[in-house]
């Protein structure tokens, strides 16, 4: 194994010129695709290899190839963030107007993603006639703090980093939508899973008091550099994660892990539980 080689691998990815626009909206782009990439594949693979997946309803297959998809995104988000928060020293020693090749790939991959999102809900509410508004509002709010990037290139990347770090328990909440839809919600991983997912919301409420402390220590050299329609905008981000969505999420994960019940497909955990003893009856029935 070649460190040298593997890091100047690694470097060469992030390698852009991300003061052209062409560049910015290439990078949006890409991130667009792959995750409608990711969300196709995950279809195919769980038509594939499932059968709980086969038994489901259009609208359940929609919703839980989208919260697969966000887990994967999730983990992109978890690495990006904790290498700024604990390990790059440019973004730790300037919060306000540091840069990192790196970071402007993540947040610009990361601006494809949640572009991709914000036309999935809006497709998903009007073909499937639904309208969760805190999902709507939290999408295009984190779009419209992440459109700052792509429109200013002096924008500093440590509060956007942070905020991508907020996605840090969708992996732990795609695992629990997953084994909640497929019957599992009794299984002891399941409730270590949901232990898991409950406590990385607290920590996301912790990483916000951490973004409002650099926000209120550098106000105004956060309107400079941001501008301030992109200071505006993510204000109302940060407040709104802050007083409603962090509590709210909180709160219901909580409930969740004492009644494990899916509020979007109430009835699925149920029907496939019970499909799945009377697959297992059937199956000893063909023994006898």
């Amino acid at each position: 194994m070649n460190l040298e080689n593997d890091g100047a691998m690694s470097r060469a990815i992030f390698d852009w010129d991300y003061l052209l626009w062409e560049v910015r909206l290439k990078l949006v782009a890409a991130g667009f695709f792959i995750y409608l990439g990711v969300f196709l594949l995950t279809h195919w693979l769980s038509s594939w290899l499932s059968t709980s997946y086969r038994t489901l309803s259009a609208k359940e297959k929609v919703f839980s190839n989208i919260t697969i998809t966000r887990g994967l995104f999730g983990i992109q988000c978890s690495v990006a963030g904790f290498w700024a928060l604990l390990i790059d020293p440019v973004l730790q020693a300037d919060q306000v107007y540091s840069q990192q090749k790196w970071s402007w790939f993540h947040c610009l991959i990361a601006s494809g993603f949640f572009l991709l999102e914000n036309v999935a809900i809006h497709v998903c509410n009007i073909v499937f006639r639904t309208f969760d508004v805190l999902v709507v509002i939290h999408h295009l709010l984190a779009f419209g703090g992440l459109l700052g990037v792509i429109t200013n290139v002096k924008s500093g990347h440590y509060l956007l980093i942070m905020g991508l770090l907020l996605d840090m328990n969708t992996v732990s909440h795609c695992i629990y939508c997953i084994l909640l839809r497929i019957g599992w919600a009794k299984a002891l991983f399941w409730k270590a899973n949901q232990w898991v997912n409950v406590h990385m919301l607290h920590c996301r409420m912790v990483l916000c008091y951490h973004m409002w402390w650099v926000y209120i220590s550098n106000w105004n050299d956060l309107v400079e550099n941001m501008g301030l329609p992109h200071f505006i905008i993510f204000f109302m981000g940060l407040s709104t994660l802050t007083l409603i969505l962090n509590p709210y999420w909180t709160y219901t994960s909580t409930r969740r892990l004492f009644d494990p019940v899916d509020r979007k497909f109430p009835n699925t955990a149920v029907k496939n539980e019970s499909s799945g003893k009377l697959d297992s009856e059937t199956f000893q029935k063909k023994r006898i």
